[in-house]
């Protein structure tokens, strides 16, 4: 099985930093880094045209309440921008369509934000007159997975619009990363569409805004890495340990006792002939190079798992909680 990224910002690294340009600001204290993928990049990076936006929030690795308060805070305004960037207007009504498997923690994202996230249009319908000025209609749907419905999350999703007519979908879902380190600290969000199952090899029909025929909003957490990613970072990671104890100590195997941060080890990259020393052969390839080599041995044998945190049930709590705050302080506006 091939995999693959859902996150534009990995597909920028990848691809040498030549084929994509990178805005980046800071939002409150979280980092934003927008990517706009032109058709000429599409090709060349295997990524939809369209805007992406990642959110980058480490510091909800903590799982401290605080962090995911201030994240939620910080992530909605970044929403508004994005929904303003697709003239989505104030008074447009939403849909919040949350994909995936609800019995399965990992993919339980976008069911759970629906679950969590504030609904208005039976208000709007049955009792107007107690809706607030501010407010916007939004319905929210959990469609489920084909292998649950037996039907496409694309037609079902198609035949809600077509009946409640939605101005903008907001499509929140699951993502894989090549990176253990990405996993439930990153949002991205896309115009872009988005293609379920896509980065666990499971494809489904695309939903994007040429099916809907309105603007869609892609907000998804990665929240899965396959095991070859992992043993790819593992021997970058040992690479730079041995980096840095080289350049404190004469005596290599002491420092692999001592708690090292993530950051201090992303500061101490090992050169060229320092990997190659490090590593022999495999020191010599670069790291999609290695990961494709783990790939090749790993997949034929059934050992590439799909892998997810042993916290995983905590973090699709957090994230939920953080995604429907956003997206309520996004999309209404209280006077």
């Amino acid at each position: 099985m091939a995999f693959r990224t859902d996150l534009a910002l990995e597909a920028y690294e990848l691809s040498g930093k030549q084929e994509l340009t990178i805005e980046e600001e800071i939002i409150n204290e979280f980092s934003l880094k927008k990517i706009y993928v032109s058709k000429t990049a599409a090709a060349a990076t295997g990524k939809k045209e369209g805007s992406y936006w990642t959110f980058e929030a480490p510091q909800l690795r903590t799982q401290n309440e605080e962090w995911v308060e201030k994240a939620a805070k910080a992530l909605s305004s970044v929403i508004r921008q994005f929904l303003i960037e697709l003239d989505v207007k104030e008074d447009t009504p939403i849909l919040i369509a949350g994909l995936g498997n609800w019995q399965i923690t990992p993919d339980a994202l976008g069911p759970e934000v629906c679950r969590k996230v504030f609904v208005t249009n039976h208000l709007f319908e049955v009792e107007p007159g107690a809706v607030e000025g501010g407010f916007r209609r939004t319905t929210a749907l959990a469609p489920g997975v084909m292998g649950l419905t037996g039907m496409e999350t694309a037609s079902t999703l198609k035949g809600v619009i077509n009946e409640y007519k939605p101005g903008a979908v907001i499509v929140i879902d699951a993502l894989a990363a090549r990176s253990a380190s990405r996993l439930h600290t990153t949002v991205q969000l896309s115009s872009a569409g988005i293609n379920p199952g896509a980065g666990v090899g499971n494809n489904r029909q695309e939903i994007n805004s040429h099916l809907f025929g309105v603007p869609v909003i892609a907000i998804g957490i990665p929240t899965v890495v396959d095991a070859a990613s992992i043993t790819k970072d593992t021997l970058g990671y040992f690479e730079k340990t041995i980096k840095m104890k080289s350049s404190q100590d004469n005596r290599p195997s002491s420092l692999l006792m001592t708690k090292r941060s993530l950051e201090e080890l992303n500061q101490n990259e090992a050169e060229p002939h320092e990997k190659n020393a490090y590593m022999g052969l495999i020191g010599g390839l670069s790291e999609e190079e290695q990961q494709e080599l783990f790939k090749e041995i790993l997949s034929p044998i059934g050992q590439n798992l799909i892998v997810t945190p042993k916290e995983t049930d905590l973090y699709i709590k957090q994230a939920s909680d953080m995604l429907a705050a956003a997206l309520d302080q996004a999309l209404h506006y209280p006077e």
